[in-house]
């Protein structure tokens, strides 16, 4: 039975707060500033200078403005590190624009053919809702990069350069979310009129013009080839005539990203160390694979990723940046805000008394963006006090756009990082090639990083 507050309770609430706060100076200036800089730690974010014993060469930061393609722009900062290495460049851009139209053509496709997939199923089932809930998103994974460039290549920046739509998504995504659910209803209206699959393979081919256009009108039309004309660090003119984007890739990014495997942190009751998983609907590239991680524990996630960075290679990564962060400093600490010294409560220490797997189950904490570690400060055992980040939010935020994150904030907060197979132990590179177990679309695993 509920049970409603009643009038005596205020009075018990009432003289709990002046027992345990009261006119305190903490209390004032939250309700001035906010609970974060209220709680601010000052010691905390004294510890987090940004000063590492290995850290990489990156370009300058890139800006994703207001679009969600940080998982894109994380993998385009990996891939230019070669590119820059490799025709001796100081800094360089790839173009984002150029995988973001292939990219949401690629989505438009498998969505509708995952709406024929589903064609039988109720127009209430959860997996037919969840999929018109999202069908225009700028989201996706690092699979998701890894099938475009495999497909597409890459090229720098000014033979596709960002467009309104691409740096302010919202107006085109609204557009194509309609158009996609129009098509879909469609589908499933003739569906269930009679049409064979044959017939509605024919309507949908003639839907993907109209949502090309869309692409097309928004984004410009790709280019197939280009002249790339540059000098490097020595003055030397460089011509690359008449390249295609696959080719460019190829050659100069030369990235064996089917060799980069994503290795997770999940601790929740239905996932084990040492296995596989996929999710269902999880693609953007129908004919190629979807996600698939293998889960081990976050001290050996810790181990790849050093042995990467001390190799020179930077990593692609997927967190939870919304949690214990200060965006304009670029901070990531669990430490950085008391709020049980503000609140007089130990239920906000440690993650409100919350395990990371907990955290994950209840939606409370979910992998939500994909940045990139260029660096790591080890103490004298080896181990990890602090870890270098570039983001994609523009050189106004952090330092100069970089991050600094603490170790126990890696340890709470990070789900997954991309690394080379060769880093693999040869049983954990086992457990990554089997058959993988298939969990729901809508598992927390799964949720979108933009």
């Amino acid at each position: 039975m509920t049970k409603e507050i009643q009038a005596e309770d205020y009075s018990v609430f009432h003289e709990d707060y002046q027992r345990k706060l009261g006119e305190t100076v903490s209390a004032n200036a939250a309700m001035r500033q906010g609970p974060k800089e209220a709680s601010r730690s000052q010691d905390a974010e004294r510890a987090l200078t940004p000063n590492y014993s290995i850290e990489l060469e990156a370009g300058d930061v890139t800006n994703q403005k207001h679009s969600g393609r940080c998982w894109m722009f994380s993998g385009l900062n990996v891939l230019r590190m070669n590119v820059m290495k490799n025709l001796k460049l100081k800094n360089m851009e790839l173009s984002q624009n150029y995988l973001m139209f292939y990219d949401k053509l690629e989505k438009s496709n498998a969505f509708l053919e995952y709406i024929l997939e589903t064609r039988d199923q109720e127009d209430d089932s959860r997996e037919v809702l969840f999929l018109f809930s999202g069908c225009s998103s700028d989201g996706g994974y690092w699979e998701y990069f890894r099938n475009l460039v495999d497909k597409y290549g890459v090229l720098p920046k000014e033979f596709m350069p960002e467009t309104y739509s691409s740096s302010n998504s919202d107006q085109m995504d609204d557009l194509l979310q309609a158009k996609l659910s129009e098509e879909a209803c469609v589908l499933r209206r003739h569906a269930k009129e009679g049409k064979s699959l044959e017939e509605l393979e024919q309507e949908k081919a003639e839907m993907m013009k109209v949502n090309y256009r869309i692409l097309s009108v928004c984004l410009g039309e790709p280019p197939h080839s280009f002249t790339y004309e540059v000098r490097d660090t020595d003055k030397k003119f460089i011509r690359l005539e008449n390249i295609t984007p696959l080719e460019f890739f190829k050659k100069y990014a030369d990235v064996p990203v089917d060799d980069y495997l994503s290795i997770i942190h999940d601790p929740e009751e239905n996932k084990s160390y040492g296995k596989s998983y996929t999710v269902k609907f999880c693609n953007n590239v129908i004919g190629k694979e979807g996600v698939r991680y293998l889960n081990l524990p976050i001290e050996r996630l810790k181990e790849l990723a050093i042995a990467s960075l001390k190799d020179g290679h930077a990593l692609w990564f997927a967190c939870d940046v919304l949690k214990c962060s200060d965006r304009k400093d670029g901070l990531l600490s669990k430490s950085l805000f008391e709020y049980d010294k503000l609140i007089s409560s130990p239920l906000f220490s440690d993650g409100f008394q919350m395990s990371k797997a907990e955290q994950m189950k209840y939606h409370e904490s979910v992998p939500n963006h994909a940045m990139t570690l260029v660096g790591v400060d080890l103490d004298a055992d080896g181990k990890p006090t602090k870890w270098r980040v570039e983001n994609s939010w523009g050189k106004d935020v952090g330092k100069d756009g970089f991050f600094v994150m603490d170790d126990a904030w890696f340890d709470e907060f990070v789900y997954q990082i991309v690394v080379d197979k060769k880093y693999l132990k040869p049983e954990e590179l086992a457990a990554y090639e089997k058959e993988p177990t298939l969990l729901p679309a809508w598992d927390p695993l799964c949720s979108s990083l933009d």
